[in-house]
Parts: C-alpha cells; sequence; structure tokens
C-alpha cells in the first residue's frame, strides 16, 4: 500500500473513532425512530378502547300500529333503548334527525353513518305475530354508510349500526317468542294455526339490516381515502420543495458547493442578509407552488383518472396548501438552520399525519392526537381536499375551516420567518463572514 494510501486509510479510521461524528448521530437517529414509533402506533393502537362522540345519524320514521286495539310504535322504544346504551356511552353521539336532514349530514360528512328504522316497522313487527301470514316480510333497519367521511370511521359506524340491530332483533325476537307462547297456549279455535311456518323461522332473528351507501363515492375514489393520498402529495410538495428552494437559493450565493456525481462547483460568495435570503425563498415556493399543484392534479386527474370535480378550485387550493407548507419549512430552517429539516418532518409529517382523521377517524384517536388535530396543518388540508373531492366543496363540510387554517398557517410562518430573520441580521448573525480586507503593503522605510 503506498503512502498517500495508507495516510488516507488512517484519517478514515480516525475520523471513526470521533466521538463527536458516533454521538450525535446515533442521538438523533436513534430520537427519530423512537418518537415516530411512538406517534404512528399510538395513534392506532387500539381504535375502539379510543373511540369518543363518534357522530352517528339515527333516524326514526316508525308510524307505529295498532295491536289488539292499543297503539304501540316499536322505533321509539328502540331509539330510547339505544340511545341509552351504557355499552355505548360516550362512545357514540347519535343524532336523532329525520332522514332528509340525516343525509345532509352524509352529504358533508358530518356523521360516519345512520341506522334508519322505517316507517312501517312497528306494522313490520306486529304482522310476524298474526295467524294469517303464509308470506311474511322481516321487519329491517338501514344501516346507511358513508365512506366519503373515512373509509375507517364509515366501517366503525357500520359496524356499530349491525350491532344495534342485533341486539334490536334478540329484543323483538324474545318479544314474539313469549307473544306466540301465550297464544299456542290459549288454544283458540278462532286462530287455526299459530304463526305461519316462515313466520315462526324468523322469531328468533326477526329483524334484518339492509347496508346501502348513505353518500354514494365514485369507483375511482379509493374507498375516500384519495383525498388523504392527494393531501400526502401536497404536504410533502411543500416540504420538500421548501428543502430543495432553500438549498439552491444557497447553492446560487455561493454558501454551499454544488455536487452533481463526480463534479463539483463552488460560485463566488454573494452577501446576502438572512431576511433577504427568506424572502426570495418564499418568493420563489410561492410561484413554484403553482406549478406543483398543477402537474399533481394533472398526475392524479389527467392520468390515473381519480374521481374529481371543481377542477380550478382543486388546484388553486392545492397551490395555496404547498405554499403553506413550503413558507412554514422555509421559516423552521430560516429559524433553526441545521436542525430545521428534522423539526420540518416532525411538524409536518410525524405529528400531523396520526392526529389528521384520515385514516382513523379523529373521534377513534386518543386524546393527545384529538388535541394535535385543533392545529395540525395536515388534518386542515385533508378535510379542505376531501370537500372538494366528495363533497361539492360545501364551506360547511370542512372547507371553510381548511381555508382558514392555511391562511393563519401561511401568514403565521411568514411572520415568524421575516421577524426571527430580522433579528439575527440586527444582531449580525449572518450567514457568511464579510471578505477578509485584502492585506496592504508595509511601508517602506
Amino acid at each position: 500500500m503506498s503512502e498517500p494510501t495508507r495516510a488516507l486509510s488512517a484519517s478514515a479510521r480516525g475520523l471513526l473513532r470521533r466521538r463527536s461524528l458516533w454521538l450525535p448521530s446515533a442521538l438523533i437517529l436513534g430520537m427519530l425512530s423512537f418518537v415516530l414509533s411512538l406517534l404512528y402506533l399510538g395513534a392506532n393502537n387500539d381504535p375502539v378502547g379510543s373511540m369518543k362522540d363518534m357522530p352517528i345519524a339515527l333516524v326514526n320514521a316508525d308510524q307505529g300500529t295498532q295491536v289488539a286495539g292499543k297503539q304501540i310504535n316499536l322505533g321509539a322504544q328502540i331509539t330510547s333503548q339505544i340511545t341509552g346504551s351504557a355499552d355505548l356511552k360516550d362512545k357514540v353521539s347519535w343524532k336523532q334527525v329525520d332522514r332528509r336532514t340525516a343525509d345532509d349530514l352524509l352529504g358533508k360528512g358530518k356523521v360516519f353513518g345512520a341506522l334508519v328504522i322505517p316507517d312501517n316497522f312497528s306494522a313490520s313487527v306486529a304482522a310476524l305475530a298474526g295467524p294469517l301470514q303464509h308470506d311474511p316480510h322481516p321487519p329491517a333497519m338501514t344501516v346507511l354508510t358513508n365512506p366519503a367521511a373515512g373509509s375507517f370511521g364509515s366501517s366503525m359506524a357500520a359496524e356499530i349500526n349491525r350491532k344495534v340491530v342485533q341486539t334490536t332483533s334478540a329484543q323483538v325476537g324474545r318479544q314474539l317468542s313469549q307473544q306466540a307462547e301465550k297464544q299456542a297456549a290459549s288454544g283458540s279455535a278462532e286462530r287455526p294455526t299459530a304463526p305461519g311456518a316462515a313466520a315462526q323461522l324468523m322469531i328468533a332473528d326477526p329483524v334484518k339490516a339492509t347496508i346501502e351507501e348513505g353518500h354514494p363515492l365514485g369507483h375511482h375514489s379509493g374507498l375516500g381515502l384519495s383525498s388523504f393520498f392527494y393531501t400526502l402529495v401536497l404536504v410533502l410538495g411543500g416540504m420538500l420543495g421548501a428543502n430543495v428552494i432553500h438549498t439552491q437559493v444557497d447553492t446560487a450565493l455561493g454558501y454551499i458547493a454544488s455536487d452533481k456525481g463526480p463534479f463539483r462547483t463552488v460560485k463566488p460568495v454573494q452577501h446576502i442578509s438572512r431576511v433577504r435570503h427568506f424572502a426570495v425563498s418564499s418568493v420563489l415556493m410561492v410561484v413554484l407552488s403553482m406549478l406543483t399543484s398543477a402537474l399533481a392534479m394533472a398526475a392524479a386527474v389527467g392520468i390515473i383518472g381519480i374521481d374529481a370535480s371543481h377542477l380550478l378550485l382543486l388546484w388553486i387550493f392545492g397551490t395555496c396548501a404547498t405554499a403553506a407548507m413550503g413558507i412554514t419549512a422555509l421559516a423552521l430552517l430560516a429559524v433553526l438552520g441545521t436542525p430545521g429539516p428534522l423539526v420540518t418532518m416532525l411538524v409536518l409529517i410525524g405529528l400531523a399525519i396520526p392526529s389528521a382523521g384520515a385514516t382513523i377517524p379523529l373521534q377513534a384517536l386518543p386524546g393527545f392526537y384529538r388535541f394535535l388535530a385543533d392545529f395540525e396543518p395536515f388534518r386542515q388540508v385533508v378535510d379542505g381536499v376531501r370537500s372538494i373531492l366528495y363533497f361539492g366543496a360545501q364551506a360547511d363540510a370542512g372547507l371553510g375551516r381548511a381555508w382558514t387554517m392555511v391562511g393563519i398557517g401561511f401568514a403565521a410562518s411568514l411572520l415568524l420567518g421575516l421577524a426571527v430573520t430580522r433579528l439575527y441580521d440586527r444582531k449580525g448573525l449572518h450567514r457568511s463572514a464579510p471578505h477578509a480586507p485584502a492585506p496592504q503593503p508595509a511601508p517602506i522605510g
């Protein structure tokens, strides 16, 4: 081995022996893995156990019926039992409304599903116990799903409603069995048969659940998840775009070298204040967000073909959301410097995705994540995208709040970046040292 090679090898070994190289890297990477594991798995560990106040519409359209001269309304009884159930207390927030209001709530993503008791429910149940039922029709309750509000949340609500129907069916079945036993014991000659044979088979489990989609989605909506992935594209576009822009501005100013494979170039340093650096980067971010939003939409809608309407609004909202995310990332880079990318990733991705309510509904998350959801940007953007894609861009379907929070986030991040960089400049904390003055020749004599 030649002398230069041995020297380089010794230098590399010496570098690997440096504690200052190992400790920070181990600390940063270890804590990052630890924190992300806590955040992601903590949010999804027990959705059912964490459930609190999941909104589900409950419609009682039952008109009641006359039985032996007495008016009965099983719908009212069942409604009272459902809303007073100890098993679902604090877990479900039942919205007792009429069918029209339920459809409106489903169409705005305000509820994850609905349970409908039809107008002939009491009559259908009473008919099963009648003596002349040769072709009885079982009473049914309709379970309405709402995958547009989130496929997982819709599935949870549908499962709750199915269990409610099963419980109701068991209760009604016991009542019918008792009534059938009384009729058989009475031995009335006026009734040639007990309840019809088909009805007898239904008595044990008389109430059926009919599953319907309360707010239909197109076949190219990813079962309600296309809004989440589209939002992820916008957020990553802002976060990664900010890092690219920050690096490109530094390269153009000569603060860092440009490495392209084996080729390395270094431009002469151009001194610029921190405020101007942040301002230039922010202008680039806003302008280029128009391009990235357009290309994201072109790929998603034009090439892949996801179901989408209000395309102009989708582009405008995507531009503003990407710009807001990018300005937030640029502000953190300007304020924190080298740790900026890690903190940006933690704020915009690590804390944001578990608290977005895009996969697991907010009502099925632990309290810490519900707290984060009030201000974390990912949740605000996904609500806006969901409203545009699935709910006709209605303001009260999440789009109004999304616009407000995106605007607040943009303004707050811009003010933070300008204020802190101005403070750094006033204190003389420049990112590059001024050129050293050229040495003066010594005087002669």
